[in-house]
């Protein structure tokens, strides 16, 4: 079933109200088709955060410069050109791999909870990666998952408080799941799909 630009704009206009004027709203588009993205233009959304570098350079080839564009996937290196090419953010950047390759401004995904299975870096090798890549603007994260969304908030107050530890104010977190306990923890960016698309 298409998307309809009505109902996202009307759901956009909600969790605006939830969240508050100073926290930008990323539609995470991994699941949105190319022909879909249009309606999440001609509802308002203007910053989209893409997960796969050939999903983002085709979206990017259909809707160029109608939207601005985030990496929020896992970052290879071996992907980072087409992201300097097309991005004005990377929320995921973990490895000196991928840092040696970036040329665009980037947040460092932090891996709060050590699972195995999460990309990030854990809290200690932080300073690692800030001293080699210059252009660190703040922080990311994605908390367990969990139930309830108040499992998330000791989470995303360790970024916030890791974040004024090294002098960095952007924070990246919150999902649908979470987004608004996200935003009372000080999340400076939110990266929502399924509330958007499917209220």
């Amino acid at each position: 079933m298409a998307l309809s630009a009505e109902q996202i704009a009307a759901r956009l206009a909600r969790v605006r109200d939830e969240v508050g004027p100073g926290v930008m709203i990323v539609a995470a588009t991994k699941y949105v088709s190319v022909e879909d993205m249009t309606a999440l233009a001609e509802a308002g959304i203007d910053v989209v955060g893409e997960n796969r570098a050939q999903d983002l350079e085709a979206k990017h080839t259909a809707h160029g410069d109608r939207f601005r564009w985030h990496f929020i996937g896992h970052l290879q290196s071996r992907k980072t050109k087409v992201v300097n090419q097309i991005c004005e953010l990377v929320h995921s950047l973990d490895s000196e791999s991928a840092a040696r390759r970036l040329e665009i401004p980037a947040l460092v995904q932090v891996n709060l909870a050590g699972e195995a299975t999460k990309s990030g870096v854990p809290p200690e090798k932080l300073p690692d990666l800030l001293e080699l890549y210059p252009d660190v603007r703040g922080l990311s994260t994605m908390p367990p998952a969990a139930e309830s969304p108040e499992a998330s908030r000791p989470y995303f107050r360790k970024l916030r408080e890791l974040g004024e530890e090294h002098g960095l104010t952007q924070l990246s977190m919150g999902t649908s799941q979470d987004y608004k306990v996200a935003a009372e923890e000080g999340a400076t960016m939110i990266r929502i799909g399924s509330v958007l698309y499917r209220g």
